[in-house]
């Protein structure tokens, strides 16, 4: 199995080597390496199948009992945000930001948490009286008020709606400026991760195959430099411009 290692300063992640196989047929990660830089919002796109997911789970150190080596070093302080919320359906929304959390300014950093997503006033609400947006929001909450060196989301938008996407996209690229974390994000829109990553990698038979930075003056869909990443990539995922 990977070897992980807290304690990084100036680079949040570095991976070398990583194997991962979950049957005889062949391996889902196949000797990958990766460095993030502290700080730096990294997007992870690929088909289905190409090892995003269990790349972020080996981060996480999440992939206990799955066959593979190499070695894996991230930060002490990591958190993770899922597709779905997440949210303990038996605890009210400030009782899910905390849980867990130590200190006796613990509710205080909640309520704090909740006020830089827009939730302030949402503290006694249950989980099911909130929107999927609401719900998501609460989550990167309870994730931001650890303070974590590295942010792993995994889809964290894929199930709202288009509107409320934009809306998010906002919102974290506000949240990761303030508390400057490092950001791995798994996604399938190759439009979020050029309007929310530093760097956007394309994973292919569980090896990096594409490193690109996105040095964009202007993020906005309908720039020039938008449209000729955009398609730089979809070329690369190899979809046919009739199913753009």
């Amino acid at each position: 199995m990977a070897s992980h290692v807290g304690g990084l300063t100036q680079t949040a992640v570095r991976v070398r080597n990583l194997h991962r196989s979950f049957s005889k047929n062949g391996g889902v990660l196949n000797g990958l390496d990766l460095d993030i830089a502290a700080g730096e919002f990294v997007a992870l796109i690929g088909r289905s199948g190409t090892g995003k997911s269990t790349l972020l789970r080996a981060l996480a150190g999440l992939d206990r009992g799955v066959a593979g080596h190499g070695q894996i070093a991230v930060p002490e302080s990591v958190s993770v945000v899922f597709q779905d919320s997440r949210l303990l359906p038996w605890k009210r929304i400030l009782d899910n930001v905390v849980f867990g959390l130590r200190g006796s300014d613990a509710g205080a950093r909640g309520r704090q948490a909740l006020a830089e997503v827009g939730l302030a006033g949402r503290e006694t609400a249950w989980p099911y009286q909130l929107s999927g947006g609401e719900q998501q929001r609460a989550a990167l909450a309870r994730s931001l008020v650890r303070e974590p060196q590295l942010l792993l989301a995994d889809e964290p938008f894929g199930a709202l709606d288009a509107l409320t996407r934009i809306r998010m996209h906002v919102l974290l690229r506000k949240l990761c400026e303030a508390h400057r974390p490092a950001v791995l994000l798994v996604t399938h829109d190759v439009d979020e991760a050029i309007v929310l990553a530093d760097r956007v990698i394309l994973l292919d038979d569980g090896v990096v195959r594409t490193d690109v930075r996105v040095d964009l003056p202007d993020r906005s869909r309908s720039s020039a430099g938008f449209a000729e990443l955009r398609t730089f990539l979809l070329d690369e995922l190899g979809v046919e411009e009739e199913n753009r």
